[in-house]
This record gives structure tokens, sequence and C-alpha cells, in this order.
């Protein structure tokens, strides 16, 4: 009996050892874009119950486009007690607003609104409708006490768009890792968080798209980047514009300005610890340019960008910091 103990025992160790994990793919539409996570489990469970109750608390908490949530109500000066998302998001804004001098904005809501990147219809645009807009866009005039969101101006209001995406795949990616999930890719409308890799050992490889012409041009890929145990996030004006009078208007507005950014850069690609910063640092280059931003990420640890952009003659160039790991 000893022996045939031993023996089942044996097999049943040399299955488990050849046991390959599950390939497990969740997809979907939320948050007004598009979500593929894809992980290995070997008990192959499927998460699709817990992960919508992530993204639903996310937009009950900081979606300008939930009239209920928490953003929403602070937006409207009621009376609403903040939840630690919102209390995450706001303080993440604020730590990118002052690294970028005040390029990057939380309080830049008014002015979205206006060039109409927001549930509101945009307004018609006047040196004296921007000046009047600036004045309610300062970072430093909002602040969190005792719970509550105070304001040195009431009709100031926030935007966490600029991270709140990339926010939430990093909510994923933490309810993974405490499920002992180890390898996924988590992809929230091209807000990434990698984690491990293949059961092959390979890396995660994620593809950086060309600049389209149009908002609804078919997906070209420029370049491809090998990614493990960090967020890739990438900005662009390509696609995300509105016209007036024939004329194109990136979603990237400058706080400094009022309008939306005019120089030569594409789209900004960063590679960082997480989602929400790689989100965060993306936005600050699409709106501060190549050389001002660069200055920033290379000042910083485990920061990595790849710039897509016009140069000189008129030509689609690239530059990419010397980790940044493209392969092809």
């Amino acid at each position: 009996m000893g022996f045939i103990s031993v023996l089942f025992g044996a097999l049943m160790l040399s299955m488990a050892c050849e046991r390959q994990p599950k390939k497990m793919i969740l997809q979907g539409e939320a948050q007004g874009s598009y979500y593929a996570i894809t992980y290995y489990d070997e008990q192959g469970r499927d998460f699709q119950r817990e992960i919508d109750s992530i993204f639903h608390a996310v937009d009950l908490s900081v979606n300008l486009w939930v009239d209920s949530s928490v953003i929403c109500k602070v937006n409207r000066n009621e009376e609403v007690k903040l939840d630690d998302i919102f209390i995450d998001n706001f303080n993440i804004a604020q730590e990118a607003a002052s690294l970028s001098g005040g390029s990057f904005d939380p309080t830049i809501s008014p002015l979205v609104s206006a060039w109409g990147f927001s549930a509101k219809k945009g307004m018609e645009i006047t040196p004296e409708v921007v000046d009047s807009l600036r004045a309610l866009v300062n970072y430093r005039g909002v602040r969190i006490e005792e719970g509550k969101l105070i304001k040195e101006n009431p009709a100031m209001q926030l935007d966490f768009n600029a991270i709140a995406q990339g926010y939430t795949s990093d909510l994923i990616a933490a309810f993974l890792d405490r499920q002992g999930v180890s390898n996924y890719l988590v992809n929230n409308g091209g807000e990434i968080m990698a984690r491990g890799g293949k059961p092959d050992g390979s890396f995660w490889v994620v593809g950086i798209e060309k600049p389209a012409d149009r908002w609804d041009a078919d997906q070209v890929v420029q370049c491809r980047v090998a990614l493990r145990d960090r967020g890739l996030v990438t900005s662009g004006s390509t696609r995300k514009y509105v016209e007036r009078d024939g004329k194109r208007y990136s979603h990237c507005i400058d706080p400094n300005t009022g309008y939306p950014v005019e120089h030569q850069v594409l789209s900004v690609t960063v590679m960082a610890k997480n989602s929400v910063w790689a989100d965060a640092f993306a936005s600050m280059g699409m709106v501060m340019g190549m050389e001002k931003s660069l200055e920033i990420f290379k000042s910083l640890e485990d920061v990595e960008a790849f710039y897509i952009f016009v140069n000189d003659k008129g030509e689609m160039e690239t530059y990419a910091t010397d980790g940044f790991p493209i392969i092809d």
C-alpha cells in the first residue's frame, strides 16, 4: 500500500507540473471606450463580475458623464462625501500638476467644456471667454480638508479624465494581484498595465498606433513594444479633436493659454511604474511638447517615452528615450 500511495502521489505531482494555466480573455465597453483583459490562471477563474464592479465604482466616483458621480456633485458644489477613488485621483492629479508647473491641471474642466470636449455643448470661443475661464483654472486653488473639497472660487470645476482610465487599469491590476494572478495584460481604452508575461516566459507585446488622418481611420501599427511589470499609455491629438470654422483643434488644452496645443508632436507614449502615471505623463507630454516634457521624464526613474512628431520639413519622425523597449 505504501508503494502504491507513493507512486500515485508522484503521478499526481507530475500531472500538476504539466498543467498549463488557462488563458482568460475578458472584453467589453466601459468608460466611453473598450477594454480587453488577458490573464493566465490555473483555475480558469472568470472575474467578469468583479471587474464590472470596479468599472462601476470608478464611474460613480470620477466619471464626468455620470450625473450622480462624486465629481459631478463636487463640480455643482453639492454636499458629498469624498470616497477613496476620488481622493486618490485628486492627489495624483495635484502631484502631476505640481511636477509639470501647471501644464497638467485637474481644474481645467471649464476650458474642456467650452471647447466641446465634455458632456456639455461647447461655447463660442472668443479671447474674452478664454480669459474668463482661465481665471478658474488653478490647481493651487483646490484642496481637501476633513473629507471635503475646498475651492477658492465656487465656480472652479475638476476633471480627472487625463488619469481616470489609467487609474482604473491599476485597480483591475491590483485586484488580479490579490487573486494570485501573476501574468496579465490590462488594456482599458489604451491605458495599459502589464504584469509578468506569457507562460513561455516571453514579454507581453503591445503595438503603438501610427497617427491617423481622421478620428475614424483604420488603425496602423507604428511599432511594437515589449512590456513587463509596467504601465504604458499613448496620448495623441489625431483622433480626438473638434472642428471649428474648418480648423481642427486638439483635445489637449494648455491650461497656461486656454487654447488647444498647436506644436509638432502628434503623439506621446510613456512607460512608467503603473498605468495612472503613464497616463499622467503622456498627457503632460502632449501639452508641454517634446523638449520640455523630456526634461522632466529624464529626471525621473523608471520613465521612458516615445514621441511621434512632424519635423521642420513636414515629415513624420520619431524619438525614443534610451530605455524605451521597441522590438521592431
